[in-house]
């Protein structure tokens, strides 16, 4: 038997995935968490092989750090992401935290219950789009995870000091990354490096 914990925070998601994944025999959900918070205190508490982890949370963790705290301790469960979210920093910070699968709320239902299987005994289980997106930007100059994250906070209109102070970075530090993601994306403003980080899917839109 596969012991599941559902990280969402819709309720009707929750009950939509627990009803399809508890009609196969070897599935069964244990726990549900609502925040990122909650998915880590439960899998403390609980013997879980699994954790289905949503990226995007109210409050101040997001699934990718829940994914890292989980994955930190020996004997960990493993974390399979299920998510609306499909860029490449959301996929690579995922990944980079631990997580074993990534996998897009759309996807069939097969292949979800497929995935979690795969993901339970450590597998990789990529959605098809996923992983063709992974194999795509191979060679290609992809924006590392803390570039998406500055770039990110330009969209948001930050300025670099803002952006500093939010990620423990120093000024200098913000425009040595901007350097580097206007050389990768081959722009020469704030304004065209978002776009075209839009434009490849390497950071989210709106």
């Amino acid at each position: 038997m596969i012991r599941l914990l559902l990280s969402d925070d819709h309720p009707v998601v929750r009950a939509g995935i627990r009803a399809l994944l508890e009609s196969e025999p070897d599935l069964e959900v244990v726990a549900e968490a609502a925040t990122a918070e909650d998915a880590v205190r439960l899998v403390a508490a609980s013997d879980v092989d699994l954790v289905l982890m949503d990226l995007q949370f109210p409050g101040a963790m997001q699934g990718a750090e829940a994914t890292r705290r989980i994955r930190s301790h020996e004997g960990a469960p493993r974390v399979l992401v299920l998510t609306n979210y499909d860029t490449d920093a959301d996929i690579l910070g995922a990944i980079e935290a631990g997580a074993s699968g990534y996998l897009l709320k759309d996807a069939p239902p097969a292949e979800l219950v497929a995935a979690v299987r795969a993901a339970a005994v450590g597998e990789a289980a990529l959605a098809p789009a996923v992983s063709s997106r992974l194999d795509a930007s191979q060679g290609a100059e992809r924006l590392t995870v803390r570039e998406a994250e500055v770039l990110t906070l330009v969209a948001d209109g930050r300025s670099n000091r803002d952006i500093g102070r939010e990620l423990f970075l120093s000024e200098a530090t913000v425009k040595s990354h901007l350097v580097h993601i206007f050389t990768k994306l081959g722009v020469g403003s704030r304004t065209a490096a978002v776009a075209r980080a839009r434009e490849l899917g390497a950071i989210r839109s709106g």
